[in-house]
């Protein structure tokens, strides 16, 4: 046989074979999510949290009726008492040393906190550090023997329609595995649109009790900390949501190091850019973040950065929307010069602002609270906490108010504490700022508030100046 003939019989059996190779892809699949749950199971813990909480005695308000004490022969009863809640969750192994990655609202106000590994052993944890803001946290147990631990893959990377697979102890279910797709990316807003939201979307199976375990890839890579599902139910109706893993990663880095985030902040309000935006902006697709106002002695004002500029870029990366932009500002170093790449009237521009922390904006935006809003705030204090049975850091309290401003017509005092804006919890002044910044002028909104007169709570309405 001569050597051209030769060369041809090769590459026509190369093209027979082709299709056999194909059909072996799926039998690659079906065994993926079995090396996947091998690899990591045992960097998976079940957490068990006892929580203690303060809670109003329903009977107090009994307590100076003669007849109640006659006819029930009851002592004199506390307007309080403290009972322990349990609850269940997961977290996975980020290093040898012993340090768990899980969600803040599985260990965040835990008063005990206990660690079953999945080969049985059980360690009591240590919280390290917490974020309420992107729902994260660290503890840490004190292993003799060295720990299997996660790696973590690049979400940034991920594709809708990839499959993933879900690792947690669902409903006290330990070493459950689950699998799905990514069905979305970058939802944002799903519990609170003040915080650093950038869920990916899947529907692997996650229900109460999945909580802080991973989302991974098929090469066993985390890409996700499962956080929270959309249920009608309570349990899982094919909607869930995983915090990106390199938001996670970051946030874990600091809070060991740390023991709690600072994060960057640039003075800014913005918004998405709609369609009608971008063309007033003369920019061809509606992608970048709206600025509506500048903080007066802000970073970005300092920086040249001005009402009605588009921000397209950020250290050169894309900016799609208004949430893309404040994640992006919030996990740089403070103090840091970033590049923004701005559209001011139709032209680009690259303007160097220097970052500022963020917990510097409660100080500089308390005139942007009584602009709007006609009162100034302050933290709510230990007594308060103790009095209406809050949850520490639960809340803003009213330090003056403006009779004829916005929330003194609608009936507030000194001393009320406001719980929530239109259904979203306030989680101390930084919280009340970032939820008071995102009103828009003369939005109605409904607060729901603690009248520090009888310690009742209820839905007040007003209209933003």
């Amino acid at each position: 046989m001569s050597y051209r003939k030769f060369v041809f019989m090769i590459a026509l059996l190369m093209i027979f074979l082709a299709p056999a190779q194909a059909a072996e892809k799926p039998v690659e699949l079906s065994t993926a999510i079995v090396q996947v749950a091998r690899q990591t199971i045992p960097a998976v813990v079940h957490i068990e949290v006892t929580e203690r909480r303060e809670v109003v005695n329903p009977l107090s308000s009994f307590e100076n009726d003669p007849f109640f004490h006659y006819f029930f022969n009851v002592p004199r009863m506390p307007k309080k008492f403290k009972r322990e809640l349990k609850g269940l969750g997961t977290g996975m192994i980020i290093d040898p040393q012993g340090h768990i990655l899980t969600n803040h609202h599985v260990a965040g106000g835990a008063a005990k906190i206990g660690v079953t590994l999945a080969d049985g052993n059980q360690y009591p944890a240590k919280l390290v550090g917490t974020d309420p803001k992107t729902d994260l946290a660290v503890i840490h147990i004190a292993a003799k023997e060295r720990l299997p631990h996660v790696t973590f893959g690049d979400s940034d990377k991920v594709d809708v329609g990839e499959w993933v697979v879900a690792i947690g102890s669902p409903r006290g279910l330990d070493q459950t595995v689950t699998q799905g797709i990514i069905s979305a990316k970058h939802r944002r807003g799903i519990t609170d649109p003040s915080s650093y939201q950038d869920f990916l979307q899947t529907d692997a199976a996650i229900n109460p009790g999945n909580s802080g375990g991973p989302l991974l890839n098929l090469q066993g890579e985390v890409i996700g900390v499962n956080a929270v599902i959309a249920s009608e139910s309570g349990g899982f109706e094919g909607i869930g949501f995983a915090i990106p893993s390199n938001m996670a990663q970051h946030i874990a880095k600091v809070l060991i190091a740390h023991g709690k985030v600072e994060r960057g902040w640039l003075g800014v309000s913005v918004q998405d850019l709609t369609p009608e935006l971008a063309k007033s902006a003369h920019l061809e697709t509606p992608k970048g973040a709206y600025v509506v106002e500048v903080v007066k002695g802000g970073p970005a004002e300092k920086g040249g950065l001005q009402k009605g500029d588009v921000v397209i870029a950020y250290q050169g990366k894309e900016i799609t929307d208004a949430g893309s932009l404040r994640n992006l500002v919030a996990v740089t170093p403070i103090a840091e010069e970033a590049r923004l790449t701005v559209w001011r009237e139709g032209k680009k521009l690259e303007l160097p602002i220097k970052i500022g922390r963020l917990e510097d904006a409660t100080r500089i935006l308390a005139s942007a609270i009584k602009e709007r809003l006609g009162i100034t705030a302050r933290p709510v204090n230990p007594k308060e906490v103790e009095k209406y049975g809050l949850d520490p850091n639960q809340g803003a309290a009213i330090a003056t108010v403006e009779p004829k401003g916005p929330l003194g017509e609608a009936g507030f005092e000194v001393g009320d504490i406001i719980l929530a804006i239109d259904g979203q919890p306030i989680q101390g002044m930084e919280g009340f700022v970032g939820l008071v910044s995102s009103l828009k002028p003369h939005q109605k909104i409904t607060l729901i508030a603690l009248d520090h007169r009888s310690g009742n709570t209820g839905s007040v309405e007003a209209t933003v100046r």
